[in-house]
């Protein structure tokens, strides 16, 4: 339901009615009484999408967003150390491991 705005041509009152489309206009005004009330054309107001189905991220504070980045950014330089200590650890088990001997016996 949208909300309209309203001016009275009586007293010059300014008001703001949230009412349904399908509702016809108001036409007295609460201020004076008067029969003057008239609902404005607006601009009209952009249309934001909250809820299941939509992309919550689309609407989401600078502030969020820069502490999401710096996470990604720990957990891509967690994931690159990680994969130097498994090259290191293999490296370390294939000189352990050596070449294997067979005994004759």
């Amino acid at each position: 339901m949208p909300t309209y705005d309203y001016l009275c041509a009586g007293c010059g009152h300014e008001l703001e009615i949230f009412q349904s489309m399908s509702e016809s206009p108001k036409r007295k005004c609460p201020k004076c009484g008067k029969l003057k009330l008239e609902r404005q054309i607006g601009m009209g107001a952009a249309v934001i999408f909250k809820g299941s189905g939509f992309y919550e991220t689309d609407y989401r504070s600078e502030s969020y967003k820069k502490g999401a980045q710096d996470e990604k950014k720990g957990k891509s330089d967690a994931k690159s150390e990680s994969k130097k200590k498994d090259a290191k650890t293999k490296d370390n088990k294939s000189k352990d491991a050596g070449p294997s001997k067979k005994s004759d016996s």
